[in-house]
């Protein structure tokens, strides 16, 4: 019995090792492919704004090392969760528009078009961006390239689990045939899934969110509390070196915590 476990055991890990190896050369093969202006990101922003908020209140506002730092890194995280949030706003749109496109697809084949036609009222029916990646993925077919490669740099261009999934139906009907129609109302059933499980899970995440902000702000109402009770005390402690490393550093943490608070409550899938 323990060597028939071992036996499993060991054929699972070769079977992982494989499927990475797969994946690798997968991923290397269409690594050349660019990327769709839906992926776009931003990161370098970051950067931006933390030497040139920084810059700005050291050169032009003479604020002291601790809190210029302090406020350059407070702007870029910011500024980062934001870009992932736009990222994943844009990612929502377009997979929303997907499911409708699909169910387009499903109601053209089952009235007897082929796949390209139902693609192509798909595109005639749908808005940007998802229309101009149909756009292109139509043009491509017709110019004579690989339908297969064609879904294939599809998903490598926008590399959601969803577009992939769409991608790679698209791929295997073209190849062995079968039931589009039943194949695709299964990936657009998944796709509102998981855009409903989405939904559900950052509304339950909200009071966290909402606990975390309140947590903020209520350290910001007691420093003025106490600027109001003795504000000559209050002054000294922040112009002094200690009060502006502590104040920063405090700063600095109630910034990652909530882009930590952020982050855990992004749903994973």
């Amino acid at each position: 019995m323990i060597f028939w476990m071992l036996q499993r055991a060991n054929a699972a890990e070769v079977s992982r090792q494989r499927l990475r190896s797969s994946q690798s050369e997968g991923r290397s093969e269409y690594s050349q492919i660019p990327r769709s202006p839906v992926m776009r990101r931003w990161r370098w922003l970051v950067v931006l704004v933390f030497f040139t908020g920084t810059s700005l209140l050291w050169f032009l506002a003479s604020w002291p090392w601790p809190y210029t730092v302090s406020l350059g890194v407070i702007l870029g995280l910011l500024l980062w969760q934001f870009e992932e949030w736009w990222l994943q706003r844009k990612i929502n749109r377009i997979e929303q528009q997907l499911a409708d496109s699909i169910d387009m697809m499903v109601a053209s084949v089952k009235s007897g078009a082929s796949l390209q036609g139902a693609l192509e009222s798909a595109m005639d029916n749908t808005a940007s961006p998802w229309k101009d990646e149909l756009s292109h993925l139509i043009a491509s077919i017709r110019y004579g390239d690989d339908p297969v490669l064609v879904f294939s740099e599809l998903s490598s261009r926008i590399p959601i689990e969803t577009i992939g999934l769409f991608a790679q139906t698209l791929a295997v009907n073209w190849s062995v045939g079968g039931q589009l129609s039943v194949a695709l109302a299964n990936v657009a059933h998944t796709i509102r899934d998981r855009l409903e499980l989405s939904r559900r899970m950052q509304a339950m995440t909200t009071q966290a969110r909402l606990s975390v902000i309140s947590v903020v702000l209520v350290t910001y109402f007691i420093g003025a509390l106490m600027w109001r009770n003795d504000p000559e005390r209050m002054a000294e402690f922040l112009t002094s070196l200690v009060g502006q490393v502590m104040v920063s550093i405090a700063m600095l943490l109630q910034a990652i915590g909530f882009v930590w608070i952020s982050r855990l409550s992004t749903p994973q899938f």
